[in-house]
């Protein structure tokens, strides 16, 4: 039976709202950086070679989180989690990504983050990569309304292009239309590393360098209409960058020591200044939790470490695509003037799908069994306060191949044996007698090296059963 948004939502709680108290809803601001990796922030790394002055300066004024993960290794899954606070491999989409054609992927009748704060009052703006489908066709039609898309996950308004920027079509939508038709052609290109993109139709204005700076001005101007505004906002900020093709803009080339890579992630650091100045500007920054994350780990190998000597996912195994801690462990900010403690670190274990629980809660929101299944709260790591239920268990991980692990405390078990993603091996078939999985203690091995799948059989079992108790029962929130 499908429900709806308002049946997904139950009344407000007393759990944030005193009894004939006033309410200030908080604004909510979430920058979604795509393929930036935790080593890249000097606050994470500090032999980083890329200049990251203002993600730092965020970590100063807020607090960071050592222990954050995206559901998925790759960016379609993980922009459903997002917005859904559900694990996409328990949709269709069981690997991989969509494209600049897909259909939309988000089931009809589903609550969204941007579809709860809407029926609180909130105005909701989706700027910046959607990457979720757009239309019902199997191939979407352009020439139509692009609709299902970001208005019926709950925005108001959208501004963006469809998919990665490597992908094409490559247009601008604004709502539910093409701002300018793809009529012409690009070819495909790949120069050198990073500087690729696949060839398709493009608008004729279409430049690929202007994508960021365009999204940008976007973000910056719904945040200066909010002045004034006595209604709260969600902006829901989805970079483009650093993902490919790596094209900063002259004023940043050369600003890094890790080549055309390091100088788009340090142009992805200005656009980030940008959107904070702008909420300081428009007097909104006592009232606004910001957090800034990333999709994914970064796409960076192991020859371009060597190169640059730079560790862009840190001293972590793996990268993008990976179900090693490289393609999913990221770096994930937050800031509430007065609310979060300046400088604090917190080591708590979460999952971007916990967005939706977190914002639920510090609205008043209790959310229905139907919705948010695998979202948890880390509203106790935010204000440091003593959690009311226990924060979450588990964390199931998922790489670009569909290859499964599941984390609980400092146990880590991979269901398979390979990476799953980008690196080698990829894949790995066990010889008889060979264990057929990975097992690591976190703890004391967190580059992931030593096997332990063999020596802990009881562990094994154990999350074995978790993550099957997990996929059985369609959920992980109790």
């Amino acid at each position: 039976m499908q429900i709806t948004r308002r049946q997904m939502l139950a009344s407000a709680s007393a759990l944030c709202f005193p009894a004939g108290g006033a309410v200030s809803l908080p604004n909510v601001v979430y920058i979604l950086a795509d393929d930036l990796g935790i080593g890249d922030l000097g606050c994470y790394n500090p032999e980083s070679k890329i200049p990251t002055p203002n993600m730092d300066l965020l970590a100063r004024e807020g607090m960071r989180f050592t222990d954050m993960h995206s559901p998925s290794s790759v960016c379609t899954p993980t922009r459903y989690g997002i917005l859904t606070g559900r694990y996409c491999w328990r949709t269709k989409l069981k690997q991989g990504v969509l494209d600049g054609e897909s259909p939309y992927l988000i089931e009809p009748g589903r609550l969204t983050v941007a579809g709860m704060l809407k029926e609180k009052g909130y105005r909701t703006a989706a700027i910046g990569k959607w990457h979720l489908g757009l239309g019902n066709a199997w191939k979407t039609d352009y020439g139509k309304a692009l609709r299902p898309g970001p208005l019926e996950a709950g925005f108001g308004s959208f501004f963006g292009i469809p998919a990665s920027l490597d992908m094409p079509p490559y247009v601008y939508v604004e709502d539910d239309r093409v701002v300018e038709a793809p009529t012409s052609k690009i070819e495909g290109i790949r120069e050198q590393r990073g500087i690729f993109w696949r060839g398709g139709g493009i608008a004729p204005s279409f430049r690929h360098i202007d994508v960021l700076p365009k999204l940008t001005e976007r973000a910056v101007k719904f945040l200066e209409d909010q002045k004034g505004s006595k209604s709260p906002f969600f902006l829901y900020l989805a970079l483009t960058s650093p993902h490919t093709p790596w094209v900063a803009v002259e004023a940043f080339r050369g600003r890094s020591q890790a080549g055309p890579y390091g100088d788009f992630v340090a142009q992805t650091d200005d656009a980030v200044g940008q959107v904070m100045t702008a909420i300081r500007r428009a007097g909104l920054e006592a009232n606004t939790l910001v957090m800034l994350t990333s999709d994914n780990g970064a796409h960076w190998t192991p020859e371009e470490i060597e190169r640059h000597q730079h560790r862009a996912n840190g001293s972590l195994r793996g990268q993008k695509a990976d179900i090693y801690e490289g393609g999913h462990r990221i770096p994930f900010l937050a800031r509430w003037p007065g609310k979060i403690r300046a400088g604090s670190v917190n080591s708590q274990l979460g999952c971007l799908t916990d967005l939706m629980a977190t914002v639920a809660e510090l609205t008043g929101v209790s959310l229905a069994q139907e919705a948010g299944e695998d979202s948890f709260s880390f509203v106790p790591a935010l204000l440091g306060s003593k959690p009311r239920t226990a924060l979450r268990q588990a964390i199931v991980h998922h790489s670009a191949q569909g290859v499964f692990a599941i984390r609980e405390g400092r146990w880590k078990l991979v269901l398979g044996r390979g990476s799953g993603g980008f690196s080698e091996p990829k894949k790995i078939i066990p010889k008889p007698g060979e264990p057929a999985g990975e097992l690591y203690d976190l703890d004391v091995d967190s580059r992931e090296q030593t096997n332990l799948y063999e020596k802990k059989p009881e562990v094994v079992k154990r999350l074995t059963a978790l993550l099957e108790k997990y996929q059985r029962e369609g959920r992980s929130r109790v």
